[in-house]
């Protein structure tokens, strides 16, 4: 028997607040997905909406991202 095949996709870890750990959890859980399969889901529902013009509010406003959480990148520049 030959061993599943692997995805050769780049991985990477990602910091989350736990309340928003919790909430990708109870999500991932209603939509029998499991955490890293509905990151991506949402990353994909997200991005498809942005690049196609979509309001994100009924008005047609568009939507403003909430400021980050969390402490400043503190990457070298």
């Amino acid at each position: 028997m030959t061993p599943p095949a692997r995805c050769s996709c780049p991985s990477f870890a990602l910091r989350l607040p736990e309340d928003l750990h919790a909430q990708l959890t109870a999500q991932a859980a209603a939509d029998r997905r499991s955490i890293n399969s509905e990151i991506l889901h949402l990353l994909e529902v997200g991005l498809a909406a942005a690049s196609s013009g979509t309001p994100d509010r009924p008005g047609g406003d568009q939507a403003r991202p909430a400021p980050l959480r969390g402490k400043p990148d503190s990457s070298p520049a």
